[in-house]
């Protein structure tokens, strides 16, 4: 199936379910291979602190590939093909990560580890700036907020019991072979692998919208700062460089601080982090019906603060460490987290996408997921470093609130249309809240949060570092 010019309504909607079906692939690829199996793989191989922080670095770090790959779209003009080409590359690494450790020397697996997962993050960003583009030609706007709501729910819902039966897997593996363990984590890898080219076969399903022709590829510089000469979109990236920076600077500390500055043991935290997970399932919905309604920005300027508040709350739990009121105070917290969580991420990842111009959307996704991206990778590094000088982390969810209000004073110079005042958007989120999230909703948040209990292995595989259950990533 080549592009075509226009699509029928038919043709969109089965690319659509493509489209989730892609995602829900992607998210197993990346739940088995990221975050707590990742850094607990890289344990097993020795890695130092030092590594582990450069584990986390490398996926932002690498978004410089998104500049490059403007011109390779602008030149070529297939953005099916790149995509499905640089992750099927990139996913292929999963295999060399996976293999490597058991067939070449311990003391040498870590760095070839480490260069596979560059390599492997460089080709994602490749895959990632190109596939952006394709789904702002391919999904309608005026159904955007309720399109993605809908891919984050069904993703986050698979990221939970996939990260808890991988964990089981993983116990009972070095339980039972406690001498191969790297063996365990190479399954998991390569069940990633696997998962991550069925997601390759539902991107070769998806069509693909005729990129607008042009006379003459335009210059690579002029490429580049297309996004800039555009005030709206330039005040967009501002907003959410900023906001990255804020939300990072205090993030990676948070399960440090449960842990060690509230005393708390791993079973509550991977209960409250499922919790917070699935309480981000029950409001994606709402917040997507909100967005489409209104605007994204709108649903920001609601979400946003709530997300903040969530920092001055986790600040202010240090006057209480020892009263019986921190566990109630934490379950709220988690609760109030997920919710504003949801609305942030559906509108982060959605506006950008609303906002560029139609026909230009590789060259603004691009510098949108470059700067955003950047962000997220400096702003934990300086605070990794800051944090040697400071006793305990409430100072990191002080500055992020702080941070996070400069951001969001940003965000009064976006502009996009059916922006509403905020008071409006809060007042319809209550009656959204009334409508969609019942009591079942609630009963199953409370029973598959009391689940966690049950996930031996992803407790005793991070009780070293800490690490929070993976949330969604839709990665390429």
């Amino acid at each position: 199936m080549g592009c075509t010019n226009t699509l029928s309504e038919r043709e969109v909607q089965r690319g659509l379910r493509n489209v989730i079906g892609d995602g829900l692939a992607t998210q197993v690829m990346t739940t088995l291979t990221t975050s707590v199996f990742l850094v607990a793989f890289a344990l097993a191989l020795g890695a130092s602190d030092l590594v582990i922080g450069m584990l986390a670095a490398i996926p932002p770090l690498s978004g410089i590939m998104q500049i490059p790959t403007i011109y390779l779209v602008e030149r070529f003009r297939t953005r099916r093909s790149i995509t499905m080409v640089a992750s099927a590359l990139s996913r292929a690494f999963l295999l060399v990560i996976a293999f490597v450790p058991l067939i070449v020397p311990f003391n040498v697996a870590l760095p070839i580890v480490l260069v596979a997962l560059v390599l492997n993050s460089l080709l994602a960003n490749v895959g990632g700036c190109s596939y952006n583009s394709w789904m702002h030609d391919l999904v309608p706007q005026a159904t955007m907020g309720r399109f993605f709501s809908k891919k984050m729910l069904l993703a986050t819902a698979v990221a939970i019991p996939t990260a808890l039966a991988a964990g089981y897997f993983i116990d009972v593996w070095t339980a039972t072979f406690p001498d191969l363990e790297l063996v365990g984590y190479a399954i998991l890898f390569v069940g990633g692998f696997i998962a991550g080219m069925l997601g390759i076969v539902q991107l070769s399903r998806i069509p693909e919208p005729r990129m607008e022709s042009v006379d003459k590829i335009p210059p690579f510089k002029e490429l580049l700062m297309q996004p800039f000469r555009d005030t709206n979109f330039k005040n967009l990236i501002w907003f959410l460089t900023s906001w990255n920076f804020a939300v990072n600077l205090a993030l990676p500390f948070l399960t440090v601080y449960m842990l060690r500055g509230l005393g708390m043991d791993m079973t509550m935290v991977v209960i409250l982090t499922a919790l917070q997970q699935l309480t981000m399932v029950a409001f994606f919905k709402v917040w997507g019906t909100l967005a489409d309604k209104y605007s994204n920005k709108s649903v920001l300027r609601v979400s946003g603060p709530l997300l903040l508040v969530s920092f001055a709350l986790w600040a202010s739990l240090s006057m209480f460490k020892g009263s019986p009121a921190v566990v109630p105070m934490v379950i709220g917290i988690h609760m109030l987290w997920g919710m504003s969580t949801a609305g942030v991420n559906l509108a982060t990842s959605s506006i950008g996408l609303k906002l560029a111009p139609h026909g230009k959307g590789t060259s603004y996704m691009a510098s949108f997921m470059l700067f955003t991206q950047l962000a997220a990778a400096i702003s934990p590094l300086l605070g990794g470093m800051l944090s040697q000088y400071f006793e305990g982390w409430t100072i990191f969810f002080v500055v992020a609130f702080v941070l996070g209000m400069f951001a969001l004073h940003r965000l009064t110079k976006v502009k996009e249309e059916g922006e509403v005042d905020e008071k409006i958007v809060a007042r319809e989120l209550v009656m959204e809240m009334r409508n969609s999230v019942s009591l079942s909703n609630i009963k199953a948040t409370a029973m598959m949060a009391t689940a966690g209990l049950a996930a031996p292995a992803v407790r005793r595989r991070k009780r070293n570092r800490g690490e929070l259950l993976p949330i969604f990533d839709f990665r390429r």
